[in-house]
This record gives C-alpha cells, sequence and structure tokens, in this order.
C-alpha cells in the first residue's frame, strides 16, 4: 500500500521493536522452560510444600511473560510487516494492557522495595543451592551473570570458603581478593537502595510500549485512509489509448442521409451499436 512517511517510519519503528521484544521474549521464556524441566530443578515442583516458594514462582513468572511477548510479536509483525489493520489493533490492545501492566507493577516494587528485594534474595538463594548440589554448568552461567551484574560472590563473598567462587567476578582491590561483599544482601541493599531507578526502568519500559501503541494507531490509521480512498488510473504516453468507435457497418436510411446533407457543416454524430442479448421467449 502506498502510505506516506509517517506510516514508513511508524511501520520500521514497529519493526525494529517486535524484534527486541522477540529476543527478550525468547530469553525469558527459555529460561524459565529450561529451569522447570532442567534435571536439576525438576523435583522441586514436584513437591508440595515448595510449590509456593520463591523460586517456583519467579520460574513461573519467566515463563508467563516469555510466552505473553512472543504472542505479542506474533501479531505486531504480521500487521506491520503485511500492512493488516485487524492486527495492528489486536497488537495496539494488547501493548496497552501491557504498558498498564509496567506502570502498575513499577509502583508495587517501589512501594515494596524491601519485600522485593527479599523475595529476589531468596530467588538467588535457590539457584545457589541447586549449583551447588548438582553442579549445572547452565545454572553456573546464570550465577556468573548475577555475580558480574552485581558485583558479588556466593553466599558468603569470603573467596577461601565460597562454593561458587568460580563464578565470581575480578576482585577489583586488595580487600576483595579476600572478602567481596555477598549477593543476597547486596540484593536487598541494590533493591532498596535503587528502588527509584527499579521504577524508572519500569516507567520507561511502559513508555516504550506506549510508543509502539501510538505508532500502530498511526500506521492503522494510513492503512485504513489508503484503503478507502478512490483509486485512479493515471494515463501516459506509454498507457495504450482506447480503442476508436467503429463506424455503423450498415449504410444509412434515406431520412438519416437527408438529415446530416440538410446540415452539411455539422460533423456526423456515430452511434456505437450496443451488443444484443438473445433472450428466450415464453411458451404460451
Amino acid at each position: 500500500m502506498a502510505i506516506d512517511g509517517c506510516g514508513l517510519v511508524c511501520k520500521y519503528i514497529l519493526i525494529i521493536f517486535n524484534i527486541i521484544f522477540a529476543v527478550v521474549g525468547f530469553a525469558f521464556l527459555g529460561l524459565g522452560l529450561w529451569l522447570r524441566f532442567s534435571g536439576s530443578t525438576r523435583g522441586i515442583f514436584e513437591i508440595d510444600q515448595l510449590s509456593s516458594s520463591t523460586f517456583v514462582i519467579g520460574v513461573t513468572v519467566l515463563i508467563v511473560l516469555g510466552s505473553v511477548m512472543l504472542f505479542v510479536v506474533a501479531f505486531g509483525d504480521y500487521g506491520a510487516c503485511n500492512e493488516k489493520k485487524c492486527a495492528l489493533q489486536v497488537f495496539s490492545v494488547l501493548i496497552f494492557f501491557l504498558a498498564i501492566a509496567e506502570f502498575v507493577v513499577g509502583a508495587l516494587a517501589y512501594s515494596n522495595s524491601h519485600e522485593v528485594g527479599r523475595r529476589l534474595g531468596e530467588f538467588y538463594v535457590s539457584l545457589y543451592t541447586i549449583y551447588v548440589n548438582s553442579q549445572d554448568p547452565a545454572i553456573g552461567v546464570t550465577l556468573t551473570f548475577i555475580h558480574n551484574s552485581l558485583h558479588c560472590c556466593g553466599m558468603t563473598g569470603v573467596s577461601l570458603i565460597e562454593l561458587v567462587k568460580q563464578t565470581c567476578p575480578k576482585p577489583d582491590g586488595f580487600m576483595e581478593h579476600i572478602v567481596m561483599s555477598n549477593c543476597p544482601l547486596t540484593i536487598v541493599n541494590v533493591f532498596e537502595s535503587r528502588a527509584p531507578l527499579v521504577m524508572g526502568i519500569f516507567v520507561g519500559t511502559g513508555a516504550l510500549l506506549t510508543v509502539a501503541m501510538i505508532c500502530s494507531g498511526v500506521l492503522s490509521s494510513q492503512i485504513r485512509r489508503v484503503s478507502s480512498s478512490p483509486q485512479y488510473i493515471i494515463l501516459s504516453t506509454n498507457t495504450p489509448s482506447l480503442a476508436a468507435p467503429q463506424l455503423y457497418p450498415q449504410p444509412y436510411p434515406q431520412h438519416v442521409t437527408n438529415s446530416i446533407n440538410s446540415f452539411p457543416d455539422q460533423d456526423p454524430v456515430v452511434f456505437t451499436p450496443l451488443p444484443t442479448i438473445n433472450l428466450p421467449l415464453a411458451q404460451a
């Protein structure tokens, strides 16, 4: 469709947004499914007493969030790439609810920063315990990512007795060769001290979702305008001309000939014969 510049910009913004959204969604879903069905963590979900633990809730949130993100991306990419108005409208509705959820979760995380930090610390303790017992390399990669992001080391932080020191980051100074911040306390402190930053991340993500929703609405309106506007055929020198009307092949009647001769300065009017249709007559 012939959409204008604003529509094209919104289209490419939506495509780039959905590609990033899809990568993050695949990461969340893959991590959640791996933690759910991995041999070292599957047993946690089979124990009824642990069904409400922070680890189980966190894994479930990862799976649900990744699935929802990929579901939204499916509508967004299909609508933006193929310029389908219906798919873009569904995408806008889903993005609207996601943006509202981001704002609400950000506000709740800010108002309950201590409780959220404690829950995240418990989630880390679960990963730490599973890795110590199973030495699963995939969980080791997850711990390495957490340690490098927060610059902490295990449950104790003491390099001599720490069981997961191979996943800890490189020390920055002499004292960190001996002791480093432990991760559960660091997670709680970081979340409490940086609660405004965390809320800003949620609010910023909600703002990005809002921008995507606006672009989807603009592109949808452009598609509606183009589809409802009349289509014109532009004639050029290369456009084949219409066939000239043919003269009536039979001779004119006498009274028509006299009428033409009575007005010699006027050009004769030529009527193109209409096609005839043979209709069956009703039988009496």
